[in-house]
């Protein structure tokens, strides 16, 4: 009997010092006392000492690839993309299982916009994030053709019924299926072609922009109506003199009018928005995601009769105020994009355990090249976030800037992908967004929030206009 207590006490010595090695509790120490804090500042301070602003004519570009996969071949034939099969990517429910069909067409989407010497591109996909492995070879081969990262703005339509098979590691695996290389190559190869196709599209140009409460189609479902949403639809209206039209739009309820039991491609409402808007008014639309962290579609109906039932009706009522909109031909034009240390990253086990670092990042790569990203555009400033960015912070943000004369819009999924950024008093709530998606700790988001507020601070200023 002694001899069988001092062996079970040895395992259970064991398995405490197992349990130790590869959990940790959470980390609540103020972050700018962090050095995490303390480097991305340094980086922001090499920013304002080189920060330039231009008041000067507009050019503008546009261009249009299509991210549908051909599949139910023999085999993969990437450069044709062509794929014996393709997972969707959006929910765990699926398991990474292989898409049956297409409903709708999926397009990555550009707009490429010059003032003086610099030029920036917004790039729209109609995919669950902008995955960060294939947006770093994009820059890459970006890189060759003279384009920095930093001049590229990219956003995701956020559709949970769009392409997968990118996604690395066993939890990428979970949302977007079993990786492809194949897949990937393709994808890489389309997305910098809609960039330089839009650059080389450049042409003298006007542009404007402009908001409009479109609270009707989402809602808070993290908190319901105890906390706040953002309800505006924000939108950049682009047309080149004597050419073509664009506009950029950009609303906050997540693309998840089409559940798990969905098997076929489709870009959800934001895909009905765009088609919508090409058939009535523009060249080209283009959607991104904007802060869709804690806000949800509010539609009834089955099937694709719900994505319709809320992009047809953005689209006609962003046709009633685009006639409304002053364009310019010369505007204020400046941005900045700050690349940030993060937190130490965790996969949270409880709301308040995690798994250690080492082993979270077996499960998930932990991305390294994070950015925020700001704009400006005339009276607009248009931000960036490598996340699914909260209703509750750009409400927050979009106040403090109208203050100032400006409006604003918060668009999320920018290349990078750090989960949810949402206030830091629903961290420890025992939901999907915090504890499943919360990988940064209690303080990323008034960190985020910081970064934020000084980006926008520089940006604004210059004179407006």
């Amino acid at each position: 009997m002694k001899k069988f207590a001092i062996i079970l006490g040895i395992i259970l010595g064991i398995l405490l010092i197992i349990f130790l090695l590869i959990t940790t509790s959470v980390d609540n120490r103020p972050y700018y006392q962090a050095d995490y804090y303390k480097k991305t500042e340094a980086r922001l301070d090499s920013l304002k000492s080189t920060f330039v602003s231009i008041n000067d004519s507009i050019k503008a570009g546009f261009a249009k690839v299509s991210i549908t996969p051909g599949i139910n071949y023999s085999e993969d034939q990437y450069a044709e993309g062509k794929f014996k099969e393709a997972p969707l990517a959006g929910y765990g429910a699926r398991k990474g299982k292989k898409a049956t069909g297409i409903h709708d067409s999926i397009f990555v989407k550009a707009a490429a916009i010059n003032s003086g010497n610099q030029t920036v591109v917004i790039v729209g996909a109609d995919l669950l994030i902008m995955p960060p492995n294939i947006i770093d070879e994009v820059s890459k081969l970006l890189q060759t053709k003279g384009i920095q990262r930093s001049q590229v703005f990219y956003s995701a339509s956020h559709s949970h019924s769009s392409l997968g098979g990118w996604g690395p590691g066993f939890i990428g695996e979970q949302f977007a299926g079993k990786e492809n290389p194949n897949l990937s190559k393709w994808l890489v190869l389309q997305i910098a072609k809609v960039v330089t196709a839009a650059i080389a599209d450049l042409k003298p140009a006007q542009i404007g922009s402009g908001t409009f409460d479109a609270g009707d189609y989402t809602r808070n479902r993290l908190v319901g109506e105890s906390g706040t949403k953002n309800s505006d639809f924000c939108f950049i209206s682009i047309e080149q003199k004597g050419g073509r039209k664009a506009v950029i739009g950009s609303f906050s309820a997540h693309s998840t009018t089409l559940g798990s039991d969905n098997m076929e491609f489709s870009a959800d409402y934001p895909g009905y928005w765009q088609r919508k808007m090409e058939k009535t008014s523009v060249d080209l639309a283009i959607f991104c995601a904007g802060s869709v962290g804690s806000q949800s579609p509010a539609v009834d109906g089955d099937g694709f009769e719900r994505p319709r039932k809320i992009g047809e009706p953005l689209a006609d009522s962003l046709n009633k105020y685009l006639p409304k909109i002053s364009l310019r031909d010369k505007i204020a034009f400046s941005s900045l994009s700050l690349k940030i240390v993060l937190p130490e990253y965790h996969i949270r086990l409880t709301t308040n355990l995690n798994l250690s670092t080492l082993l979270s990042e077996k499960l998930m790569p932990v991305p390294q090249n994070v950015y925020f990203q700001t704009l400006r555009l005339g009276n607009l400033i248009w931000i960036t976030a490598p996340s699914d960015f909260s209703g509750e912070y750009a409400l927050q943000i979009k106040n403090a800037l109208a203050a100032k004369g400006f409006i604003a819009n918060v668009s999320s999924f920018n290349g990078s992908y750090v989960g949810y950024i949402i206030p830091g008093r629903y961290f420890f709530l025992d939901s999907y967004e915090p504890k499943t998606m919360g990988w940064f700790g209690p303080n990323m988001g008034e960190y985020s929030m910081n970064l934020i507020r000084q980006l926008t601070d520089i940006l604004t200023q210059a004179p407006k206009n």
